[in-house]
């Protein structure tokens, strides 16, 4: 049976998509929707696929199966919702919304719909993050004490006022933290089985005048396991640094750094993997990821199994992020409530 497929939105993100249906057997892009008709045009042409200008009007096509949302953030739940109403499977880029009252709205539909949602937190499917999760299963290094991370990117004042969206509470969430951190901050307690509570303070230097949000943040975190986590991001670089990933257990360290995965120990140190991309075709942070994440979304869909990465576990970053924002407002120690 083919399954028929929409992408809304052509921004750079939606080729990843693209590139990985097609690897897809049975899978067939049966529309794209933009709201600039010349490059959405151009694009359907070269997917041989239908072009919509509305996404509503793609909804009614009873044939599609799966719609994949690749648009700001701010327009994530609407589109959520009026699909899942119209009887769709959703694969949506994240944040699945842009905060605690869109979550609330968007697991209510989940849970009246017959489509399922998955959320794309791609860099769970790296090989160094399976690796990770791998040896804390095993324990062979003892019991996990701490995470540490560090994300260092650079995002100019062009790249907020090029895009009016980015940058915006009302329209992005956030800055930092929503957008470029949230990937780090998934991986780091879903390492650590959750976080029970944090302390966070969020800032802004060099963007404070073109973006509403904040440029850096840090936090320190409590997870359910008992370890500990340290946590600093900035966009204020003049690079994109690759994540700089420590987890310190009782009787050694795993170590990611430059994209490769170290176990080191007292008396020796094992490159483990590697996330280089073995043909370059996409941007080193974005990885292999996608590929997996779509794959396993679709056969979930063909087998009507759970979806590893579904509302529930597409909240837990946000909440994360929510309490790190009220934590800078109040100088306080919050609970996260799971």
């Amino acid at each position: 049976m083919t399954i028929n497929t929409a992408i809304i939105g052509a921004g750079a993100i939606h080729g990843c998509h693209v590139n990985a249906l097609r690897l897809l057997p049975n899978v067939t892009l049966r529309a794209l929707v933009d709201i600039d008709i010349a490059k959405g045009q151009a694009l359907a042409d070269n997917y041989r696929c239908h072009l919509y200008q509305d996404y509503r009007e793609m909804l009614r096509d009873e044939a599609i199966d799966v719609v994949h949302i690749c648009t700001p953030h701010f327009e994530h739940k609407n589109m959520i919702l009026a699909a899942l109403a119209a009887g769709k499977h959703v694969f949506c880029e994240k944040p699945v919304g842009l905060n605690a009252s869109e979550l609330t709205d968007i697991c209510q539909a989940v849970e009246r719909a017959p489509g399922m949602l998955g959320v794309c937190y791609q860099n769970r499917y790296n090989p160094t993050s399976l690796r990770i999760r791998r040896e804390v299963a095993d324990s062979g290094l003892g019991k996990m004490l701490s995470i540490r991370a560090v994300l260092t990117w650079s995002r100019s004042g062009a790249y907020y006022t090029q895009s009016p969206w980015r940058g915006r509470l009302a329209t992005e969430g956030g800055s930092l933290l929503i957008n470029q951190a949230i990937h780090t901050l998934d991986l780091m307690q879903w390492f650590a089985g959750g976080v029970t509570r944090l302390k966070g303070v969020v800032d802004s230097g060099e963007l404070a005048d073109v973006t509403e949000g904040e440029d850096s943040a840090m936090a320190t975190l409590h997870f359910a396991n008992g370890a500990r986590g340290l946590f600093y991001a900035s966009n204020c670089h003049t690079t994109d640094s690759p994540l700089l990933l420590e987890i310190h257990f009782e009787r050694g360290t795993l170590r990611l750094n430059d994209n490769r995965l170290w176990r080191i120990t007292a008396d020796q140190q094992t490159e483990l993997v590697s996330d280089a991309s073995p043909n370059g075709s996409s941007k080193s942070y974005w990885g292999q990821g996608h590929q997996q994440a779509i794959h396993h979304f679709y056969q979930a869909v063909s087998t009507r199994a759970k979806y590893a990465i579904d509302i529930n576990e597409a909240s837990k970053s946000l909440s994360i992020i929510d309490a790190i924002y009220r934590s800078s407002q109040t100088r306080q120690w919050l609970n996260i409530i799971d």
